[in-house]
């Protein structure tokens, strides 16, 4: 019988602890940190929340009292190099004269880029990296491409039947999907910092766009409407000075009700450069620069259309309910004109499936054609 490598198993459980910041380090990545010494756990940790400590301090207080001088330290990303809201764990690492550092990715942010392993080598403490790199890299998707590229990472989710429609051709959608299901997408809902839907939406189903999970984090609402059609009485803006709203809009948009929705709470993001639909692209960058790492897209299938076109898509997750609707006028995810070649269409890869509930739910990346190639630091041996 074939043994575990005990580097795996216990980076394993490094990326479990990770796995338990969703929602909370955002835009930081999510980070587990273990301490072991002759095959004993001596400290154990992870980043709870952005502006707290890092999972390696996390790991170093709960061994308070241990001795971990010559210990191993298993931590799932590169540990930082600089000071940012809180001291380098590379520096710690040193200072507490661990004797050997197991790391699954390295980290492709700039700051650090390399230099944390340096620092610890150079220390003269044996690093080993790549330890389920691909599996730290996948937990941290939404931190791998926002720390490089400085746009939302974005999640388009939608729930349909087998037969592929949202609702029936009377309209009725709820509820497609099981609910396990839709306590799955309350998950999504935690996990990402915004939300987006269009304003069509918005008109016909008022929508809350909260999270329903017990401690969850709402996200940011953002609603993309061209000419503010949004109603000044619908839930989102009656409740925009309780939870973060944004409106995208162009200059197709009535100035007086975006002074009323402005004074309602509701943030105005103005598309200047176009009049007729807000750019998706564009409206991207601008949730970059204000902080925001990654958009669930949700309802419209309009929106989703011109989602895939603009190419803004990282992700796609399809909750698949075992039901037959039927109807040529019954909605599907994916609306307006199309793409009228099989070769524009949209491709997905790295499928996975999986059973919650009675449901099938499909996750799968999407193919950027001509994208950026990865700015991963390549993954080392021993």
């Amino acid at each position: 019988m074939q043994r575990t490598d005990p580097d795996e198993e216990y980076m394993r459980y490094a990326l479990s602890l990770a796995a338990l910041g969703a929602g909370g380090t955002n835009p930081n990545p999510m980070v587990g940190a273990v301490i072991v010494k002759d095959g004993r756990i001596l400290g154990r940790g992870y980043h709870h929340k952005c502006g707290q400590g890092h999972a390696e301090v996390e790991a170093f207080r709960d061994a308070q009292g241990k001795d971990v001088t010559g210990a191993t330290m298993y931590v799932t990303l590169e540990p930082c190099s600089h000071y940012g809201k809180t001291p380098p764990c590379a520096d710690k690492i040193v200072e507490k004269k661990i004797g050997r550092v197991v790391v699954a990715a390295l980290d492709p942010n700039p700051k650090v880029a390399g230099r944390g392993i340096a620092k610890i080598r150079d220390a003269g403490i044996e690093v080993k990296t790549g330890v389920l790199a691909d599996e730290s890299r996948k937990l941290n998707e939404i931190f791998m491409k926002y720390i490089v590229t400085k746009r939302p990472f974005v999640i388009y989710k939608s729930a349909m039947s087998l037969d592929g429609k949202i609702a029936t051709s009377a309209g009725e959608s709820q509820w497609i999907s099981c609910e396990e299901s839709r306590l799955d997408s309350q998950k999504l809902r935690n996990r990402c910092m915004a939300i987006m839907a269009g304003s069509e939406t918005v008109v016909q189903d008022d929508p809350r766009l909260t999270c329903r999970l017990p401690g969850g984090r709402n996200p940011i609402r953002i609603v993309v409407d061209s000419a503010l059609r949004i109603p000044e009485d619908s839930y989102l803006v009656r409740t925009a000075g309780e939870v973060r709203t944004i409106a995208a809009c162009t200059h197709k948009a009535d100035p007086e009700k975006m002074k009323l929705l402005e004074d309602a709470g509701v943030e105005i993001i103005l598309d200047e450069d176009h009049y007729e639909h807000v750019d998706l692209s564009s409206l991207m960058s601008r949730l970059g620069e204000m902080g925001i790492d990654s958009v669930l897209l949700e309802g419209g299938g309009g929106l989703a259309e011109a989602a895939f076109k603009s190419g803004i898509v990282d992700k796609v997750r399809f909750y698949i309910a075992p039901k037959i609707i039927g109807g040529t006028g019954a909605r599907t995810p994916v609306e307006g004109a199309g793409f009228a070649a099989l070769q524009d269409a949209v491709k997905l890869t790295d499928f996975e499936t999986e059973k919650i509930g009675t449901d099938i739910v499909l996750t799968a990346g999407v193919l950027h054609e001509g994208g950026q190639e990865d700015a991963f630091i390549s993954e080392e041996g021993e």
